[in-house]
C-alpha cells in the first residue's frame, strides 16, 4: 500500500468512524425520548395482566404514560424544528455552466482524474478561500437570490442538488493562472468523494440542522408565545450540539486529510507554487479592501472591479518588494478569469456582494450607492472624501466658536475655510483638541444616524465597525480553507432568514455588514483624518496637487505626477502634541498656501 493511499484510506476510515459516532448521538437522543413510553407500556401491560397489585401501581403507570406522551410530543417538536430550520448558507454569486463552460469543464476533468463525483454547481465568494458547501438539507436554499446579467442563480427552478456546491474565491480567478487554479482546487474537489458516503452525509445534515435550530432560536422579534418554545428547542439543540462538536470537528479534519491524500498525485509540484499565490492574493485582497474599497464605501460608492484591482495591487507590490524572478513571466500565462464568459459581470457582482458583507451597502444601486470604476476613483472618491471631511471640520470649528485665526488681525471677521485656521487653533497654547475631536466624533455619529435605512453610510460614516454585525451564526461544521476539502457550513455564512428580495439579497432583513473590516474609529483618529483631508484640499487648491489612487495604500496626494509622502505623521504631531512645525515644514516643501481659502463640499 502506498503512503498516499494509506493517508487517504486512514482519513476516510476515521471520518466514517466519527460520522457513526455523531449518528449514535442522534440515536441515543431518540432512545432517550422513547424510553418513558417504553416503560409506561411495560407498566400498563403488567397492570392489565394483574401482575402489579394495588391502586398505587395503576396511578404510577398512568402518570408515567402521561409523562411519556409529553416527552414524545416535545421530541417530535424538536425533530420538526431541526428539520425545518434553515442552515446557514454562504453568501455567494451563483455561476451557471452557460456563464463559465470552461471553468465547469476544468472542474469536471479534475473530478474525473480524482475519481470523485463532480460538484453540482460552482459559485463565487468575495474572499480568498475555496470550499465545498452542502445544500442537501431540506430547508437549505441558495446563498444568493440572483447574479449579474448572464449569470442567473445556479439551480433556480431545479431540485436541490445531491452533490455539494464548489465555492471559489473570486480573487483567485483574477490573480491565478489556469494551471495554478486547478492545482489549488484539486484537494477541494476531492472532498466530493467523502461527501457521497451516506454516513458522512447524514452526520453533516444532523449537525447542520442542530446548528440552524440554535441560530433560529437566537433570532430577535419572535414574541413571547413563540419565543418560549423556540428558546426551549434551541436549548435542547445547543446541548446536543455541544456533544457533537468534538466529533464533527474531527470528522471534517479527517475528511480533509483523506481528500488531500487523494489529490497528492494531481499537479503536486505546481500546488506548492500555487499556494504561494494564495498567500499573495490574500495579502493583496486585504489591502485592497481596507485601504481602497473602504474609503469608497464610506462615500456611498462601491468599486465595481475589485477583483481586477487585486491584480493591479499585487503587481504594484511585486514592483516595490521585488518578489520572485518568475513573478512577471507568470502574468503572461492565461488567467483563470478567462474561464468565465463575462468576467466583468462576475467581477461586478462579486464586488457588490463584498460591499454588502464588509460594509453593509444596499443590494442594488441607488442615488446614494453607485458603482465607480478605477478611472473615476480619484475624482469620485478621493477628492469628494477630502472635501466632505474638510467641510465637516470647519462646521465643528464654527460650532465651537473658533475664529478665522488666533492672535492675528481680523480675528473677529467671519470664519474662512483655510488650513491656517485649523493649524492656529490646534497649535494655540491651551488649545483643547479633545473638544474638537469630540465634536468631530459627534458630527460623524449624527451623519451616520441620519442615513436612511437601507442606504449606504455617507462620507462621515465611522466605518463599518460602527454598525453591529448581525445574523451571523457560529457554525460547527465550517467550510475548509483552501487546500483542504471539508464540506459544511462556511465560516462566513449568515443565518438564512427571510426570503430573497432582490439582486444579491439572500438574507432579506438580516442586518449588515456581517464582517466589518475595521473597529470603530476614536474621536482623535477621526480628527487626524479630517485634518489630513484639509491639508490635501489645500494642496490641491493652492499647490497644483491632484487626488490619486495608490493600489496598496488607497487615496494618495499627487504632486507633479508623483505621490508625495503622507502628511499623516506631521498632522499627528499637531493633533496630539500641538506642534505645528513639522506640518508647516511639509507645507513649505510642497508649496501649499495655508492662508488661502479652500473649496469645501
Amino acid at each position: 500500500m502506498s503512503g498516499t493511499g494509506s493517508v487517504e484510506e486512514l482519513g476516510a476510515h476515521a471520518a466514517r468512524a466519527r460520522a457513526v459516532a455523531l449518528l449514535r448521538i442522534r440515536s441515543r437522543a431518540t432512545a432517550l425520548a422513547i424510553l418513558p413510553a417504553g416503560a409506561a407500556v411495560v407498566l400498563l401491560v403488567a397492570n392489565a395482566q394483574g401482575r402489579l397489585d394495588g391502586s398505587a401501581w395503576s396511578t404510577v403507570s398512568w402518570a408515567l404514560a402521561g409523562f411519556a406522551v409529553v416527552v414524545l410530543l416535545v421530541a417530535a417538536a424538536v425533530a420538526v424544528a431541526v428539520a425545518r430550520a434553515r442552515p446557514a448558507v454562504s453568501p455567494t454569486v451563483p455561476l451557471t455552466e452557460a456563464a463559465a463552460p470552461d471553468l465547469y469543464r476544468l472542474v469536471r476533468d479534475l473530478a474525473d482524474r480524482l475519481d470523485v463525483p463532480a460538484p453540482s454547481a460552482i459559485e463565487l465568494t468575495p474572499d480568498c478561500d475555496s470550499w465545498l458547501e452542502d445544500r442537501t438539507h431540506p430547508a437549505a436554499r441558495s446563498g444568493a437570490a440572483g447574479a449579474a446579467e448572464g449569470m442567473p442563480a445556479a439551480g433556480r427552478g431545479r431540485r436541490v442538488p445531491a452533490a455539494p456546491v464548489l465555492v471559489i474565491g473570486s480573487p483567485f480567478l483574477w490573480w491565478m493562472r489556469v494551471a495554478e487554479l486547478r492545482a489549488v482546487l484539486a484537494p477541494v474537489v476531492a472532498g466530493t468523494g467523502p461527501s457521497a458516503h451516506p454516513d458522512i452525509a447524514a452526520a453533516r445534515r444532523f449537525v447542520r440542522g442542530l446548528d440552524a435550530a440554535v441560530a433560529d432560536a437566537a433570532l430577535p422579534g419572535q414574541g413571547f408565545v413563540r419565543g418560549i418554545p423556540t428558546a426551549f428547542v434551541g436549548w435542547i439543540a445547543k446541548v446536543m450540539l455541544r456533544g457533537c462538536r468534538g466529533h464533527a470537528a474531527e470528522m471534517e479534519r479527517c475528511v480533509a486529510a483523506a481528500a488531500s491524500g487523494r489529490a497528492q498525485e494531481v499537479d503536486y509540484g505546481l500546488r506548492i507554487r500555487a499556494q504561494e499565490q494564495v498567500g499573495l492574493a490574500y495579502a493583496g485582497w486585504d489591502r485592497l479592501l481596507t485601504r481602497v474599497a473602504l474609503p469608497a464605501w464610506r462615500m456611498g460608492r462601491w468599486p465595481s472591479r475589485l477583483d481586477a484591482g487585486v491584480v493591479s495591487a499585487l503587481t504594484e507590490l511585486s514592483r516595490r518588494d521585488r518578489l520572485a524572478e518568475g513573478f512577471t513571466s507568470r502574468l503572461g500565462e492565461r488567467p483563470a478569469c478567462d474561464l468565465i464568459e463575462e468576467p466583468g459581470a462576475a467581477d461586478e457582482a462579486a464586488s457588490l456582494l463584498a460591499a454588502r458583507l464588509f460594509h453593509g451597502g444596499p443590494a442594488e444601486t441607488g442615488p446614494g450607492w453607485a458603482p465607480v470604476d478605477w478611472q473615476q476613483y480619484p475624482e469620485e472618491v478621493v477628492d469628494r472624501k477630502w472635501r466632505s471631511e474638510a467641510a465637516r471640520l470647519h462646521q465643528v470649528l464654527d460650532a465651537l466658536g473658533v475664529t478665522t485665526s488666533v492672535g492675528r488681525p481680523g480675528a473677529d471677521s467671519p470664519p474662512v475655510p483655510t488650513l491656517a485656521r485649523v493649524i492656529d487653533h490646534l497649535a494655540a497654547p491651551g488649545a483643547d483638541s479633545e473638544a474638537l475631536a469630540a465634536g468631530i466624533g459627534a458630527a460623524v455619529a449624527r451623519d451616520e444616524a441620519g442615513a436612511e435605512p437601507g442606504t449606504a453610510p455617507g462620507a462621515g460614516s465611522g466605518g463599518p465597525g460602527g454598525t453591529a454585525a448581525g445574523g451571523s451564526q457560529a457554525g460547527t461544521a465550517t467550510g475548509a480553507p483552501t487546500g483542504t476539502a471539508a464540506t459544511g457550513t462556511a465560516a462566513t455564512a449568515a443565518s438564512a432568514a427571510g426570503t430573497a428580495t432582490g439582486l444579491l439579497d439572500p438574507w432579506g432583513p438580516v442586518p449588515l455588514p456581517l464582517f466589518p473590516l475595521q473597529p470603530p474609529r476614536t474621536g482623535a483618529e477621526l480628527l487626524a483624518d479630517h485634518v489630513v483631508a484639509m491639508v490635501c484640499c489645500a494642496a490641491v487648491d493652492t499647490a497644483g496637487a491632484a487626488p490619486g489612487l495608490d493600489w496598496l495604500d488607497g487615496p494618495a496626494l499627487l504632486v507633479d505626477g508623483g505621490r508625495r509622502s503622507d502628511p499623516g505623521a506631521p498632522v499627528l504631531s499637531l493633533v496630539e502634541d500641538g506642534d505645528a512645525e513639522p506640518l508647516r515644514s511639509w507645507l513649505t516643501e510642497v508649496g501649499v498656501r495655508a492662508d488661502k481659502p479652500v473649496r469645501l463640499g
